[in-house]
């Protein structure tokens, strides 16, 4: 390992360290143990997660307690995964129901995270850090160590029927530096605005979304919302890879990332959307450029690009979309170049026992960007977690990629896959911190010629992570 590594490894390693001191502090100063008894006037916890309002209450699912009743009312040990916990912000349904921007998630795949009270705002935060060493062999593979994961708070106030939302979410990220961390097989993006990051994933920038939304709720399950972000995710594709419940304990990005869920971070977007029971369907008028090289600041753009999405979540188990978006100029190395994309997703999860889950993501997508160069992407992972302590997670994908050839930025388009495999051993520190250590292998399937510049490569990472949720 070069010095300028070991020294990045180091500062991450010491940033890791300062954030696992912090957060799990926050959570012994706002949580509850879980295994504490009820205490008088509180909720007591039922096996599947859900709670059992006390006499006289009406439960949160409704948000009409008595004002003296929510003030002060310690809710970090609310689980999100039942029907009872909170409502979205979107509309009349549990919040278990929304995922990454305005999109959703199997109900059942459920949401964890700190939950308080500032004044007439309920305030709900979580974080995921991740200190990794990553290594691709061959000829076009690199090792690094580096910091990733993201820190997420929201903030909702009702107005009677009407709600309005605060979210922000922020990455490390940008500690890995510019050029990002190795990923063979992966493209997109530029490290210096000239050159194309080739078997690398770019790094997200610092603010990962900035976003608002009003909702507005009317008869039992319908209701119409206005989202915007800047920057924030349009209504395309399934919910972003870090956001997915089959994909969140795994470090590493999809390959297929820039077909399935790149506007995830988009420097501008206005999203308006009609909900009706199981049935949503939502428009949004958004910046199509990609973020650039410079990742801490901020990007204003004219909202060149649409998108539509429909999202059918038929029982407490499946969330299905299928979305469309036309994106002007998104890639600043190709700027002439526009985009048609398509995505079709079935996302599922299911509880096993008091503290188990299996979640697994099908999606396909398409990419027009010039007459006659169409490309695809295919996506299937997994998780299973038996129990709080162990996750075993899966992933295997194919694209059409067009951007690997050695020294040219858009050549020959060769169809290349890869599979991973990966577990993580978790021990609780808190009612909401954990701490785990992981590690996944990587294989690969590159045709030839292509194949001659790559050898016969293997990958891996290991990992440690803090988990506050």
């Amino acid at each position: 390992m070069t010095s300028k590594r070991r020294r990045a490894l180091i500062g991450a390693t010491s940033l890791l360290a300062a954030t696992g001191m912090a957060l799990p502090a926050l959570a012994q100063h706002m949580d509850h143990d879980k295994t504490h008894p009820p205490q008088a006037g509180e909720p007591a916890a039922m096996p599947d997660g859900q709670t059992t309002p006390a006499p006289g209450d009406k439960g949160m699912a409704g948000m009409d307690m008595p004002r003296t009743d929510m003030q002060g009312m310690d809710m970090a040990g609310m689980d999100m995964s039942g029907h009872h916990g909170m409502t979205s912000p979107y509309g009349p349904w549990p919040m278990s129901r929304d995922a990454s921007g305005t999109s959703w998630q199997p109900q059942a795949a459920g949401h964890g995270g700190i939950h308080s009270m500032a004044g007439d705002w309920m305030v709900m935060s979580h974080a995921l850090i991740n200190l990794v060493y990553a290594d691709q062999s061959g000829p076009r593979g690199d090792s690094k160590g580096f910091l990733a994961g993201m820190v997420m708070t929201t903030a909702t106030r009702d107005w009677g029927p009407s709600k309005v939302t605060l979210r922000a979410m922020l990455s490390p990220d940008p500690l890995m530096g510019k050029d990002g961390y190795p990923l063979l097989l992966a493209a997109g993006e530029s490290a210096n605005g000239v050159d194309p990051l080739i078997d690398r994933q770019h790094p997200h920038d610092l603010f990962m979304e900035l976003s608002a939304s009003y909702s507005y709720s009317f008869g039992a399950d319908q209701s119409v919302f206005v989202y915007a972000g800047l920057p924030g995710e349009p209504a395309f594709g399934p919910p972003a890879f870090m956001h997915r419940p089959a994909a969140v304990d795994s470090p590493e990005a999809p390959i297929t990332h820039h077909w399935l869920d790149s506007t995830h971070i988009t420097f501008g977007v206005v999203t308006a959307g009609y909900v009706a029971g199981p049935f949503k369907l939502e428009a949004s008028q958004f910046r199509g450029r990609e973020p650039d090289e410079k990742r801490y600041d901020i990007e204003t753009g004219a909202l060149d690009s649409s998108a539509v999405r429909f999202s059918y979540n038929p029982n407490d188990n499946w969330a299905l979309q299928a979305s469309w978006a036309s994106i002007n100029s998104p890639e600043a190395l190709e700027p002439d170049e526009d985009e048609r994309r398509v995505s079709l997703s079935a996302l599922y999860s299911r509880r096993i026992g008091p503290e188990g889950k299996v979640s697994a993501t099908l999606a396909w997508a398409r990419k027009d960007r010039v007459p006659g160069d169409v490309s695809q992407a295919w996506l299937v992972e997994a998780a299973y977690q038996p129990d709080d302590r162990w996750t075993l997670f899966a992933r295997a994908e194919q694209v059409d990629q067009a951007e690997l050839t050695p020294g040219v930025h858009h050549g020959p388009q060769y169809t290349v896959r890869k599979a991973s495999l990966g577990v993580i051993r978790d021990w609780r520190l808190g009612g909401h911190a954990k701490v785990g250590i992981g590690a996944l292998v990587n294989g690969y399937d590159i045709p030839a010629p292509l194949s001659a510049s790559y050898g016969d490569p293997r990958g891996g990472m290991v990992f440690m992570r803090l988990k506050i949720e």
